[in-house]
């Protein structure tokens, strides 16, 4: 799969990697229990709302396109989903026992991109439904910032903008998750070291309605920001290293620049997977290797 051929449309990209063509494709019925979701949906948020609608309208007109399947490894007889995630959940929702669909192989690697390219064609993911959907892409194709953006046809710096969300604390993701707080409400964190303040300001922007513009007035006010003084000493060499190896790692990191030339490097980490996936990164080398 190349790198120019993930940001075609969903149409193609179906046509071009499902083995056989989607388009030339035969429609069958399967029945409803043998569908497995797609084991890489980076969509994990769907609104009750939205769900209950297209359910009405597949009631009244029918499911207008077949769902997209493999068969499922291991499992004679059952099916994961490709592509068709919402109206998977809604045509579960009107008790159907069977459903048309579509069966071609796939991989693991297409199956993750069309999924992506799917909820990003529709504005379905949140921020970081988002970020993860990227962060995968740059995991499993080695594809820096650049080659994602080209890939989904977005600028390179919304791109990293967007993967640096992953870098807020939970209690601040779960907001965002919600659609409490938006994308630019949460970006207007990312300056703040303090996780605690960093939930407190989040929880108060949310439950107060506060603006993008209030959230960065009052980040910019609070004088107990350790990373925002010493952010304004830093050279802009020391700037463009933090910047390119959090772009590298996807996660926060700070070099700290002491007397001498002598300093330090701190890296952030998010949990015991993560901090393996920042080993891998920086050593080439799986972490089982060093510990098993």
């Amino acid at each position: 799969m190349t790198r120019e051929r993930l940001g075609r449309g969903l149409g193609a990209l179906l046509g071009e990697y499902l083995d056989p063509p989607a388009a030339a494709a035969e429609t069958r019925r399967v029945p409803l229990s043998a569908i497995v979701p797609n084991p890489v949906q980076p969509r994990r948020v769907f609104s009750d709302a939205e769900l209950a609608e297209l359910a009405a309208s597949i009631r009244e007109n029918g499911l207008l396109q077949p769902l997209v399947v493999r068969p499922a490894q291991g499992s004679p007889g059952r099916f994961e989903l490709i592509v068709g995630e919402r109206r998977f959940r809604a045509v579960s929702s009107l008790g159907w026992e069977d459903v048309p669909v579509v069966v071609r192989e796939a991989t693991d690697e297409t199956v993750l991109v069309l999924a992506l390219v799917e909820n990003l064609q529709r504005e379905a993911l949140n921020p970081l439904e988002e970020a993860e959907g990227y962060v995968a892409l740059s995991e499993k194709f080695e594809l820096s910032h650049a080659d994602i953006a080209k890939a989904v046809g977005k600028d390179r710096s919304t791109v990293a903008n967007v993967v640096r969300l992953l870098k807020l604390p939970p209690s601040v993701r779960k907001l965002v998750e919600e659609g409490s707080l938006s994308q630019g409400h949460a970006r207007a964190l990312l300056s703040l070291e303090d996780d605690v303040m960093a939930g407190e300001f989040a929880r108060r922007a949310a439950s107060e309605g506060w603006s993008v513009r209030e959230i960065e007035r009052r980040v910019g006010q609070d004088e107990r920001k350790p990373r925002l003084r010493k952010a304004k000493a830093k050279t802009p060499v020391i700037r463009a290293l933090e910047e390119a190896l959090e772009d590298h790692l996807m996660t926060r990191v700070e070099v700290r620049d002491g007397r001498g030339g002598k300093g330090s490097i701190e890296i952030r980490f998010h949990g015991p997977e993560d901090l393996e996936r920042v080993f891998e990164l920086i050593t080439g080398r799986p972490l089982g290797e060093i510990v098993g």
